[in-house]
């Protein structure tokens, strides 16, 4: 049987709005312009790099109906995947470590993905994604037909985003002036790159990666949120990728997903959160009358037990948040 990902569910992937963050910047000189991502039908932007990963390997053969799809993700792309994978039938495991959700594990099983937890750092490093990386290898040498996706380094994850991600914000702008984008496995921000850079303009990319990340050289530390950042650099990397970089911490990341609900009614993910935070704190730099435009890449109900529980915030970081932010 000849494996087709189109039509149904795969076809709503990707034009997601883009709208005015007029509440939330209406007192800056320049305007932000959010590409909602939480509005693909998994929920996330890693919807496009799993369509685009697994369209293409059909198309080269090395994905058929009996082929096992095998990736490791802290949540987001184990969602998309296992969705498209149960649309296909394609049986999928996805390798997670603890940092992963409770939210995010149900969904993956809801869709029929089947969950393969890495309790123990790498050794050497102190990082879960090398171990994880390691799980993935003895899985693939194990099971029959087994297929790794290999977000980290398969160039398909950034060709996603510079074929329709970038396209469809230069297609509403134009030419830009800042585009500020969360960083992990550097899909999103590379194909980013690529596009802007094939358009020939002179936009600033400014990354923003996680306190405790090393992807732009930053000391490692720990991070309670998945999807930020990364314990070593990715394969997807490349030097010139961002102008500028902002390093957002754990309660950055809070804060911005509290000013997003409380300015515009979103309910984001955290690492959405933390990119308002690096706008906020870029905003005496950035010239008068710029367009930026701002990847938010997921939405918030699965983090409803982190980033919108006040109890959780006061025990993990040693913060209330009622006091700055009204709960």
């Amino acid at each position: 049987m000849s494996l087709k990902l189109e039509g149904g569910i795969a076809d709503t992937i990707g034009g997601t709005p883009l709208i005015r963050l007029n509440r939330l910047f209406g007192g800056e000189s320049f305007q932000v312009n959010g590409k909602l991502e939480g509005m693909n039908p998994g929920g996330s932007s890693k919807d496009r790099p799993a369509l685009y990963m697994l369209r293409e390997a059909i198309r080269r053969g090395e994905i058929t109906s009996d082929t096992v799809v095998i990736e490791s993700s802290s949540g987001n792309l184990a969602i998309s995947l296992a969705q498209l994978c149960c649309y296909l039938g394609l049986r999928f495991i996805c390798v997670v470590d603890p940092r992963t959700t409770e939210q995010h594990k149900q969904i993956i099983r809801g869709f029929r993905g089947e969950i393969d937890l890495v309790s123990e750092p790498d050794p050497e490093t102190g990082e879960f994604l090398p171990a994880r990386i390691r799980r993935v290898g003895e899985l693939v040498q194990h099971i029959p037909n087994a297929y790794w996706t290999n977000q980290y380094g398969n160039p398909d994850n950034y060709l996603a985003h510079a074929e329709t991600t970038m396209k469809e914000i230069g297609e509403q702008l134009g030419e830009i002036d800042y585009l500020f984008c969360g960083v992990s496995s550097c899909g999103t921000i590379r194909g980013c790159r690529e596009y802007i850079d094939r358009q020939q303009w002179s936009t600033k990319i400014v990354a923003v990666d996680a306190v405790g990340s090393v992807i732009f050289g930053g000391e490692k530390g720990p991070r309670k949120f998945p999807g930020l950042g990364a314990g070593i650099a990715p394969g997807l990397y490349r030097q010139d990728v961002a102008e500028l970089v902002v390093h957002v911490s754990d309660m950055d990341c809070i804060r911005g997903c509290r000013e997003l609900i409380r300015y515009e009614s979103i309910l984001a993910g955290a690492s959405s959160g933390g990119i308002i935070s690096a706008i906020r704190r870029m905003a005496d730099s950035i010239p008068a009358g710029s367009v930026c435009a701002a990847i938010l890449p997921d939405r918030g109900e699965r983090y409803l037990d982190t980033v919108y529980n006040d109890d959780w915030v006061r025990r993990e970081l040693g913060f209330d948040p009622s006091i700055t932010y009204g709960g």
